[in-house]
């Protein structure tokens, strides 16, 4: 019996360690797929690196990789299963989220034109505080005192943020504030539109859906503002290498996703989005060499432990959900039970990847 039960011990115990091993595994992979986009994208949109200011162009290429990729895994090696998607459904929810998805892609990714990588970070930090605020003007979000307090001090810790940024520029923060409130409103209609009727879109099939959607939004504001200039600028030739791996680093950033989400957790994610934040703001000082002040670090870790305390209480309420649902199953039979757990790990998944922000394309 001893014998057995060191076994069974040892067994256990390699499990766990796989286990842990693979958790890491998979935030090191996302972390540095999403640290190597927003650094990518930054080298070639800014004047002074590589010296492509075409951030809708950019979007394009990227949309329209994801889009021919994500056709082939859907429809062609059918490694993901498509959703039950009829027109009606398709023009009233894919077609409005679409359009909010286009237009935060294209602020963005302008913003990085005006902005250092560091300071978009700490402004990205206002996505909670614009997620809630929407949230209450579409009833999707209950207005308390103690999470509006949150909000404000998340909101005076970027202001302070804002006031030590040592290369201001008021077009670029204009643009990611613009960003920000595109993107949040469109996780409010994920919510409304989508999750609401039960339909949920893994990072796969969400670009299978949205990225074609997206990329016909986009071709509008290209025709007008860069298509002219792209026009006039005989000289320049598409480069295969940096825009091809620019996009599959694009692409392979929404697997790692799928793949964080779906084995880790949101807790886990959260966590590991805040140590690539840090990470970003370190790179981007001793990098790129953009100035960092102590009034931005002073700023930003004031909203980051207002974010972090936000992410507390969300992942406090959905763990109170799960736990009401378990109780209610309990009553009936096991295998019922069993059902109502493995949907309600489904709706956490869905969660996570729509309450975090799309780094796919920051």
């Amino acid at each position: 019996m001893g014998k057995g039960g060191s076994s069974s011990t040892s067994a256990l115990s390699e499990g766990v360690v796989k286990k842990i091993l693979l958790s890491y595994a998979y935030v090191a992979i996302w972390i540095f797929l999403s640290f190597t986009v927003i650094v990518y994208n930054k080298f070639i949109l800014d004047p002074h690196l590589y010296n492509w200011p075409f951030p809708v162009s950019l979007t394009i290429i990227h949309m329209a990789f994801c889009s021919a990729l994500a056709f082939l895994l859907v429809r062609v090696f059918r490694a993901v299963d498509p959703v039950a998607m009829s027109a009606d459904l398709y023009l009233t929810s894919i077609v409005p989220i679409s359009l909010l998805y286009a237009l935060s892609l294209w602020l963005s990714n302008s913003a990085y034109i005006y902005l250092s990588v560091s300071f978009i970070q700490m402004l990205k930090a206002l996505m909670p505080v614009a997620v809630y605020s929407i949230g209450i003007l579409f009833n999707k979000e209950a207005f308390q005192s103690n999470a509006m307090a949150n909000m404000l001090a998340i909101s005076f810790g970027v202001g302070i943020a804002a006031y030590g940024e040592a290369k201001f520029n008021g077009l670029g923060v204009m643009l990611q504030l613009g960003a920000v409130a595109f993107e949040a409103t469109r996780l409010v209609m994920i919510q409304i539109l989508l999750t609401s009727k039960g339909i949920s879109l893994n990072p796969i099939t969400s670009l299978y859906y949205i990225a074609p959607c997206c990329m016909v939004f986009l071709f509008v504001p290209w025709m007008v503002v860069e298509y002219p200039r792209l026009r006039d600028t005989s000289s320049f030739h598409l480069d295969f290498m940096v825009f091809g791996t620019n996009s599959f680093c694009a692409f392979a950033l929404n697997l790692a996703v799928f793949l964080l989400v779906g084995k880790t957790s949101a807790l886990t994610m959260n966590v590991a989005g805040v140590v690539k934040d840090w990470l970003l703001i370190a790179f981007s000082w001793s990098v790129i060499k953009d100035t960092v002040t102590p009034i931005n670090l002073f700023g930003y870790f004031l909203a980051f432990l207002g974010v972090g305390y936000y992410n507390h209480l969300k992942l406090r309420a959905l763990k109170a959900t799960e736990a009401q649902k378990r109780a209610a199953a309990q009553g009936g039979d096991d295998e019922e039970a069993k059902l109502v757990d493995a949907r309600e790990g489904e709706v956490a998944t869905a969660a996570a990847a729509f309450t975090k922000t799309r780094d796919a394309e920051d």
